[in-house]
């Protein structure tokens, strides 16, 4: 058989008998597959990209809003975001606020400071500039209630207690809160005279925190003070007499605290021996009031036999009395009657005449 020829003039061999059509189709049927399993891949990797962008998570230090166009999604308390994965839609439909809560913020107040080299407060070298005059272009102060001038700076310590207020009511919270404290100082300041400040230095830092804590209520800021450290100096050129001011007032409270803890030593003691006195006495009075409830209750019980036989009583009495006499008596002498039945003279010597000590013998 010969062999047929192509459209195109050209022989093949004889066989099955394919049109090109055919082939193109399948090429492209395959080339259409091929390109649907891709577009499937690329579809399901987006659509794996969106729901993970989709997808956030909150630390445990922290909380999150989530703002919708502009927004915030949810009502109350469920407007916050706490520990865990939360959901919400890609920028720029969904915008993630993160507000940190755990952490303690810290603003510091130096509006009332003198100027500070970084450098030397970093080495340690703190203390008023010397000099005589005060320079309100470098300089802070406050005037104090009796018209004083000093340096006061501050250290407050803060904790968001409603992170919604805190981040939407203000631009900068922090810039209002070191606000707040700056007022406090001045406020305080005038309201305190300068050696109260300089001398107890911890009343005057609880009127600040009080004046700062009515500030930041009264703003709703939504913050929670932690902690407050106020320092205060006196100028350079009048240091040296505050100074003094404080060492007298420090021998003063001295020499009370001395003569306060004498005195209550003092009292204790004569409260103590006035205490015993009249224990003693009482004590005593109770013995003698209960020795003669005694002598009277036996006198009572003798009085019958006194009755039956007075002069056998006053004999028994008499010798009862000699015996006790001659019990507790040391000495004794016994002086006979005399032969012309005349009274002996008694003399008795109060004083006893030395005894001669006894020489030891020799040679031993």
């Amino acid at each position: 058989m010969a062999a047929a020829k192509t459209p195109s003039g050209n022989l093949r061999p004889d066989g099955p008998r394919i049109s090109s059509d055919d082939a193109s189709s399948q090429a492209l049927s395959e080339a259409l597959g091929s390109s649907l399993v891709l577009i499937r891949l690329l579809g399901a990797l987006l659509l794996a990209a969106f729901v993970f962008s989709c997808v956030f998570t909150v630390k445990p230090n922290e909380v999150a809003v989530v703002l919708r166009f502009g927004k915030p999604v949810g009502e109350g308390r469920d407007i916050l975001r706490t520990n865990g994965l939360h959901f919400a839609l890609p920028y720029p439909i969904d915008e993630i606020v993160r507000i940190g809560v755990g952490d303690s913020k810290i603003v510091r107040a130096t509006k009332a400071w003198y100027a500070v080299d970084p450098a030397a407060e970093a080495a340690g070298i703190t203390g008023a500039p010397v000099s005589t005059t005060l320079n309100p272009a470098s300089e802070g102060y406050v005037l104090t209630g009796d018209g004083n001038i000093l340096h006061v700076r501050a250290t407050l310590r803060y904790r968001i207690s409603d992170p919604v207020a805190y981040t939407f009511n203000f631009v900068a919270a922090s810039n209002t809160v070191e606000n707040c404290l700056n007022n406090a100082i001045y406020w305080s300041a005038a309201r305190t005279k300068a050696d109260s400040i300089y001398g107890d230095i911890a009343s005057f830092r609880d009127l600040v925190k009080q004046r700062v804590s009515d500030q930041l209520a009264l703003a709703n800021l939504g913050v929670l003070i932690e902690g407050l450290d106020v320092e205060r100096v006196a100028p350079g050129y009048v240091k040296e007499f505050f100074d003094a001011v404080i060492t007298a007032g420090q021998a003063r409270s001295s020499r009370i605290n001395e003569a306060q803890g004498e005195f209550d030593r003092v009292t204790r003691e004569a409260k103590g021996e006035a205490d015993r006195t009249v224990s003693q006495g009482q004590a005593a009075a109770d013995q003698l009031v209960q020795g003669l409830a005694a002598e009277a209750r036996f006198f009572q019980d003798q009085l019958e036999t006194y009755r039956q036989n007075p002069a056998l009583y006053r004999d028994r009495l008499r010798v009862d009395t000699i015996t006790r006499i001659l019990t507790n008596s040391p000495d004794k002498f016994f002086l006979p009657s005399r032969a012309d039945g005349e009274r002996r003279e008694v003399r008795i010597q109060l004083n006893r005449e030395p005894q001669p000590q006894k020489r030891p013998e020799l040679g031993r």
